[in-house]
């Protein structure tokens, strides 16, 4: 088998040197070539040819966003993010991930983190994912809702959603009373395939949706956010002990599992509350599809449809069974679209999948799943 050749680039020498030396150790894979700053990046890049390109967010001359965008515009190629833990750097890497990289690794301590050591493990893991992925050219933007969505048409693929503006949402028919509920699951290439799917959801949906996004801690409240700004329902990250309402989407804050619980009060009838725990992970994951979906399902009194989408892995499958052993509708991202096809693979081959659909066409599938029930 042909060795990984992976590309460095990081504006600091002494981050260049650990994070060569730690994919240099690694069987299978070699450090063909390293590079200071984004403009240096394009010409090694072409020079190289590299299988992978890890890229820091932060760099003088050419910054990694505008690096990323070269890249995909010119020679798509697999790239992981490195960034810094602060509010600014996971704003910029949730830009990244929908301007086209495969995924990101936080450094520990900030832009020269002499702890970079931390996560090795974990930037082996995402090299190894980004090598079998599938890389798309960017194709469209979106841009922010200035009204409800009326109709649910599949768009083009997606891959870069601009700096938005906050805008009033608006009230939704039938928001508050909980009936109908969408659970989503997703990994890797996850928040570029939600761009696709949350912002198509219309004002009217009539069903809250709760997702799990596999993600550290840090960076899920600015997905929550950038969704938020572009689509007709409120887009949050989950609280504990909050109510769980129609016409809201919550998504499951980094390390938490995303669990419910439910009441059943005379004159208020039943109602759904977030419960997020630090319960150790399930295969790996805090939090894990499988862990919300399960949760959701068992004490769910109405309709639901469950979602895999893109992701490495099985998370979701037991879910999935579930929700359709309970009459639940449940749809799978088609490989055709998926960044890597591993967790709807495996939800469709348990054969417990109504629909497979490329990514442009999930949040139609949502709506007509709920309008069946």
């Amino acid at each position: 088998m042909p060795q990984m050749k992976v590309l460095v680039v990081d504006d600091s020498a002494f981050m260049r040197k650990v994070i060569s030396d730690m994919i240099a150790a690694e069987p299978g894979m070699v450090v063909i070539g390293t590079a200071r700053n984004g403009q240096d990046a394009m010409e090694k890049i072409s020079q190289l040819k590299p299988d992978v390109i890890t890229l820091d967010v932060e760099m003088p001359v050419m910054d990694g966003l505008t690096t990323l965008e070269r890249i995909m515009s010119t020679n798509p190629l697999p790239v992981v993010m490195l960034s810094s833990l602060t509010q600014q750097g996971a704003d910029a890497t949730m830009q990244a991930l929908q301007k086209g990289a495969v995924d990101f690794v936080p450094k520990p301590s900030g832009s020269i983190s002499l702890d970079i050591h931390k996560v090795r493990e974990q930037l082996i893991s995402k090299l190894r994912v980004a090598a079998i992925a599938k890389i798309r050219p960017r194709i469209s933007e979106i841009r922010p809702l200035t009204r409800p969505v009326t109709s649910p048409v599949p768009q083009p693929v997606v891959a870069v959603l601009p700096e938005v503006q906050k805008r009033a949402k608006l009230t939704s028919p039938g928001s508050g009373r909980l009936n109908r509920l969408v659970l989503i699951g997703t990994s890797t290439g996850g928040p570029k395939a939600l761009y696709e799917v949350i912002p198509k959801l219309p004002a009217d949906l009539g069903a809250a949706v709760l997702i799990v996004q596999h993600m550290p801690p840090g960076f899920t409240r600015s997905l929550a956010e950038r969704l938020d700004a572009a689509s007709a329902l409120k887009v949050k990250e989950a609280q504990d002990g909050e109510e769980i309402i129609t016409g809201t989407v919550y998504i499951a804050p980094g390390d938490y599992h995303f669990k419910v619980t439910v009441t059943d009060k005379p004159g208020a009838g039943k109602q759904m509350w977030a419960k997020l725990t630090q319960d150790p992970p399930v295969g790996g994951h805090r939090p894990a599809v499988d862990v919300m979906m399960t949760s959701a399902a068992q004490q769910y009194w109405s309709s639901m449809v469950g979602v895999v989408l893109t992701g490495m892995g099985s998370d979701g499958t037991e879910g999935i069974k579930l929700i359709k052993k309970l009459q639940g509708r449940t749809i799978a991202e088609d490989a055709s679209s998926c960044v890597v096809f591993g967790m709807p693979k495996v939800a469709i081959e348990s054969g417990c999948v109504d629909k497979v659909v490329p990514i442009t066409g999930v949040a139609d599938e949502i709506v007509k799943s709920l309008q069946d029930r």
